[in-house]
């Protein structure tokens, strides 16, 4: 069946009163959802050792380094930092510099969210196996797209801050959200600050995750979002058109047109015979 046929033979059915029967009637099965793992500790790779962290401390210290490298370092040198007064070296002359780079979605770009950035270069410093860097990374990923930040308030501090839904982890979709949850402005100080207590909430997220890693009690948390799992259905490198390949939340970009709603199981359907 070619598309010209598939939208004739669509437009007799609709008009026939038969569309919600055609669009059901090739729908491909949905992946499941992930389910909750435990996952086991490794040790730290190479001298790049681990000690327990108060998650409040990181998160006051991640505040404050802010000012200096703004969000991906922040996160990042809250950690190093007091692993270096712990531990010494390597972590005394480890160039924090270069986190610096991470601001605004690396350079000012709008992509990955620089407090993510640092914290998945943290994850991939201290845990060497590849899958149980992914699985930490996909729970605090997670966990920031669909959490309202920020959470953390400094001491001391009068000032609130709104809070919104992320639905993305990219600093272009995330900051914007914020912007029209709060009505202020994207160059706006109470902005600037909502920036700066998100770091203070991811570090201290991050270890809390790694001082239940590293003691044996981690548990990779279930992930059910139904958009991504119908999106990668089809989209995916183990559906038919094979196009897309993420974990992230997909309608913090994209939406379904009017005509994908109608006719995509009819394409999955005619992508089949084409094959």
């Amino acid at each position: 069946m070619d598309r010209r046929k598939a939208l004739f033979l669509t437009t007799g059915i609709a008009a026939g009163g038969g569309t919600v029967a055609l669009t059901t009637a090739f729908k491909p099965h949905i992946q499941p959802a992930k389910k909750p793992g435990r996952i086991s500790p490794s040790k730290p790779a190479g001298g790049w050792k681990y000690s327990n962290l108060n998650p409040a401390a990181t998160a006051a210290l991640a505040h404050k380094n802010y000012t200096e490298g703004s969000c991906m370092y922040a996160v990042y040198t809250s950690v190093i930092s007091q692993l270096a007064d712990k531990f010494g070296e390597p972590y005394t002359s480890f160039p924090c510099h270069m986190m610096k780079y991470g601001h605004g979605g690396v350079g000012g770009f709008g992509t990955l969210c620089g407090t993510l950035n640092g914290a998945a270069a943290l994850i991939g410093l201290l845990v060497s196996d590849k899958k149980t860097q992914n699985a930490l990374i996909a729970d605090l990923f997670r966990w920031y797209e669909q959490t309202p930040l920020p959470e953390f308030k400094p001491e001391n501090s009068e000032s609130e801050i709104p809070t919104s839904v992320a639905g993305s982890t990219l600093c272009h979709a995330s900051t914007t959200n914020w912007t029209q949850a709060s009505d202020c402005g994207i160059g706006s100080k109470e902005r600037k600050e909502r920036c700066r207590r998100l770091s203070g909430d991811v570090a201290s997220r991050l270890v809390t995750m790694l001082n239940d890693f590293f003691e044996g009690n981690y548990t990779a948390p279930g992930f059910d979002n139904e958009t991504v799992r119908t999106c990668v259905t089809c989209h995916g490198k183990e559906g038919k058109l094979k196009t897309v390949s993420t974990d992230m939340n997909c309608t913090s970009c994209h939406s379904k047109s009017v005509g994908h709603q109608l006719f995509a199981d009819l394409h999955y359907k005619c992508m089949q015979e084409k094959e």
